[in-house]
C-alpha cells in the first residue's frame, strides 16, 4: 500500500481508501461487512470513509465495530455532514450550526471514536450562510473532535470560498470528495486547477463507476445477477447500460490496455484516478473481502502516458468533461425534511 498525503497538510493516508456506501448496514450482512473491513485492514488500508446519511446511521455503526481494538492512532477515519438523518426533521439535514454541532457527536458515538480525521460537508448547502457553517466546524476541530476539514462536490467558486474563511478561522480545509473517474471527468477543468492553488487533494468516489468500468456488464447482455444494477441500488447505472450501449462497448475495449499491464479491469479503473496527483485516494467499496484483496493490488501501477491515451481513445467522446455539470450534484434546497 502507498501513501499520499492530503492535501496542503502533514496527514499522510493510504491512496486505496475503504468507502461503505451503499454496502454497510444495507446492500450486505454485517458480518461480511465487518469481514471486508478487516481484509481491508490485513491488506494495508488505513483509511476509511463513511457518512452519517449511509443506512441513516448504521454505517457509522457496522463501521465503528468493525474497527473496534484496532489501534486508532493507526487508522485515519472520515465521516461527512449534510443529507437528512434521523427522523429527518426541519433541523435534521443542512450545514447549519446546530445540525453540525449535534451531528458530529452522533457521528463519534457510533464510530465509537473520541474524534474522527476528517470530517466533510457532504453537499454545500445553499440555505445557509458559509460563515456560519465554517465557524461551526472551526469550533468542531478546536473542540478536538475533527483534526481536518474536507467538502464533497462543492463547485471550484464554492471551495475558494470555503478556504478564504477556513483561513481567516485557521482551520485545515484539506479536501474535496468527487465523483471521478475515466468517463466522469467533469472537475479536471476548475476543480482540480483550484484545489492546486489553495492546497485541497481529492479523495475521489466511484472510480470504477458503480462497477461499470470492471467490464462486467456485456453489450447487448443481461445484467449480472447481485450486480449494483440489478439490484437497483446504482444512482442510474442500470438505466445508462439500457440506454448507453455505446458506453458499454467501449469500455470492453479498455480490457486489451488492462492485460497489457497484467491487471484486472477494476485496477486499471482504480489506478487510473490515482495517475492524477491532485488525488489522494480513491474510495473503494466491497460486497465480498475478496474484491477488497483485488482492488488494493491497484497500489503503485503506473499507467504509461502511451497507454493513458490509448484510454482516451478508447472511450471518444462517452467522456463526460462538462464542468457545469457539478453544480448539479448540488441540492437548492435542503432534501427531504419535514
Amino acid at each position: 500500500m502507498e501513501f499520499r498525503y492530503l492535501g496542503n497538510s502533514g496527514l499522510k493516508i493510504s491512496e486505496i481508501t475503504y468507502g461503505n456506501w451503499l454496502t454497510h448496514g444495507d446492500q450486505i450482512d454485517d458480518k461480511v461487512a465487518i469481514d471486508c473491513v478487516h481484509a481491508a485492514l490485513d491488506a494495508g488500508i488505513t483509511t476509511f470513509d463513511t457518512a452519517d446519511v449511509y443506512a441513516n446511521g448504521k454505517a457509522e455503526t457496522v463501521l465503528g465495530e468493525a474497527l473496534a481494538g484496532t489501534r486508532r492512532q493507526s487508522l485515519e477515519i472520515f465521516t461527512k455532514v449534510y443529507w437528512p438523518t434521523g427522523p429527518k426533521g426541519p433541523n435534521d439535514v443542512g450545514l447549519s450550526r446546530k445540525h453540525i454541532m449535534e451531528s458530529i457527536d452522533a457521528s463519534l458515538g457510533r464510530l465509537r471514536t473520541d474524534y474522527v480525521d476528517l470530517y466533510q460537508a457532504h453537499r454545500f448547502d445553499y440555505e445557509t450562510p458559509l460563515e456560519e457553517t465554517m465557524l461551526a466546524f472551526a469550533d468542531v476541530v478546536r473542540a478536538g473532535k475533527a483534526l481536518y476539514i474536507g467538502v464533497s462536490e462543492w463547485t471550484a467558486e464554492q471551495i475558494e470560498a470555503g478556504s478564504r474563511l477556513a483561513r481567516e478561522l485557521h482551520i485545515p480545509l484539506v479536501s474535496n470528495q468527487p465523483h471521478y473517474n475515466m468517463l466522469w471527468r467533469v472537475i479536471e477543468p476548475r476543480v482540480v486547477p483550484v484545489s492546486r492553488t489553495l492546497g485541497l487533494s481529492q479523495i475521489v468516489w466511484s472510480p470504477m463507476e458503480q462497477g461499470l468500468l470492471t467490464g462486467k456488464y456485456l453489450p447487448g447482455k443481461p445484467v449480472p445477477p447481485n450486480s449494483r444494477a440489478a439490484s437497483k441500488v446504482g444512482a442510474g447505472l442500470d438505466n445508462l447500460i439500457e440506454h448507453d450501449q455505446k458506453t458499454v462497448e467501449r469500455v470492453q475495449g479498455l480490457r486489451p490496455i488492462a492485460d497489457e499491464l497484467g491487471i484486472t479491469m477494476a485496477q486499471l479503473a482504480i489506478a487510473w484516478v490515482l495517475q492524477n496527483d491532485n488525488v489522494a485516494a480513491a474510495l473503494v467499496g466491497a460486497s465480498r473481502p475478496e474484491q477488497v484483496t483485488s482492488n488494493v493490488g491497484a497500489s503503485g501501477v503506473k499507467i504509461p502516458p502511451e497507454l493513458m491515451s490509448r484510454i482516451d481513445e478508447v472511450l471518444g467522446d462517452s467522456v463526460q468533461r462538462d464542468p457545469e455539470l457539478t453544480v448539479t450534484t448540488n441540492p437548492r434546497t435542503r432534501p427531504g425534511s419535514n
